[in-house]
């Protein structure tokens, strides 16, 4: 099986799914049993099939505002335009009007991110044949530069909720693998750190909401448990904002994930857990904990990786149980799946 950054590529292809629903359905399933080479070729695989069963549907129209000069009124006049024409002795109209157009935001992303993945060279030739063969149903959309997308930006209604995921898919691409040479071109990348750590969060949060929505797994916002005459002291305070909180009658698991390259840290050569994360859910369940019963506990799950030494620590902290564990992402899904499974033993 092939690695990227010690995650077998299958078991990212199965991230990915529970990330995104739309990648359960239709003739996406068939991707976890190929083999793929590089991150790029899974993405690329993908794309493929989403924009082309995107296609069978139409690409997404936007109405987009217009000026040209024509012969005949369309649309609007555009007086002062229409004068200028006339001094210049063009007989013709300004017109100002919309245009249902497929060159938007939307499309522009998606041709961007086609052209990228058929210059990459962790791309399969099989995989950049079939990506340059949709490349000529966007050929009245324009590129983007990809420094100018503003992913915060989409907007999504029935008429385009299809490209939700293949919006999802793009921002990885881009955002999470792209990097830029001083010669103004661009090369992929391998994920970073950042951008694994949210996959490996929304995974595990969607994990549960699949399988034991009976816990109400959200990620649920964590008040301050103090109290304070001064109103501006408690405005102050930095929001808290847990990846999953899973509930089971009248207890409580705050789960924070992460994603590190090392998953200890090291003083003088002594290994450590990470200071900040263990105050971190320490900070969350005891905030929770507001009337000090214990019946609030919490697990700081890191991603596997090959280091000899990897976090796990199982201890009480006043009447709070607080755990720090490894899941191992190399390995058949159903490994990690059992794993996951283990962690609700609370």
């Amino acid at each position: 099986m092939i690695k990227d950054r010690n995650i077998w590529i299958r078991n990212v292809y199965y991230m990915l799914a529970y990330a995104f629903e739309e990648l359960k359905k239709n003739n996406y399933e068939q991707i976890a049993h190929e083999e793929f080479e590089h991150i790029q070729d899974l993405f690329a695989e993908i794309l493929y099939k989403g924009v082309s069963a995107q296609l069978k549907r139409g690409l997404h129209r936007e109405y987009i505002n217009r000026v040209e000069d024509l012969p005949l009124l369309k649309g609007r006049l555009d007086i002062r335009g229409t004068i200028a024409n006339q001094m210049r002795c063009r007989n013709v109209l300004c017109c100002e009007f919309d245009d249902l157009s497929e060159n938007n935001l939307f499309n522009r992303v998606l041709k961007t991110t086609l052209s990228l993945l058929c210059h990459e060279r962790n791309v399969s030739s099989v995989r950049k044949a079939e990506l340059r063969t949709l490349l000529p149903f966007f050929s009245g959309v324009d590129e983007i530069d990809v420094r100018n997308i503003r992913w915060n930006d989409f907007v999504y209604q029935r008429n385009n909720q299809m490209y939700r995921m293949l919006m999802n898919v793009c921002y990885f691409i881009i955002d999470g693998m792209l990097m830029t040479t001083e010669t103004g071109k661009y090369r992929m990348a391998t994920f970073s750190d950042e951008h694994m750590c949210r996959l490996f969060e929304k995974f595990v949060l969607e994990y549960y909401r699949l399988h034991h929505r009976e816990l109400s797994p959200n990620p649920d916002r964590i008040e301050w448990n103090i109290y304070s005459k001064d109103a501006m002291v408690i405005d102050l305070l930095p929001a808290m904002q847990s990846d999953i909180v899973l509930h089971r009658g009248d207890q409580s698991l705050v789960i924070d994930t992460k994603y590190y390259s090392h998953a200890m840290q090291y003083h003088f050569d002594k290994p450590t857990i990470h200071s900040a994360n263990l105050y971190q859910i320490f900070t969350y369940v005891k905030n929770l904990d507001v009337k000090d019963t214990g019946n609030v506990s919490g697990l700081l799950l890191y991603a596997k990786t090959d280091e000899d030494i990897t976090p796990d620590l199982s201890a009480s902290f006043g009447k709070n149980h607080i755990r720090v564990r490894t899941l191992d992402l190399n390995q058949e899904f159903s490994g990690i799946a059992s794993q996951l499974e283990e962690f609700l033993k609370w």
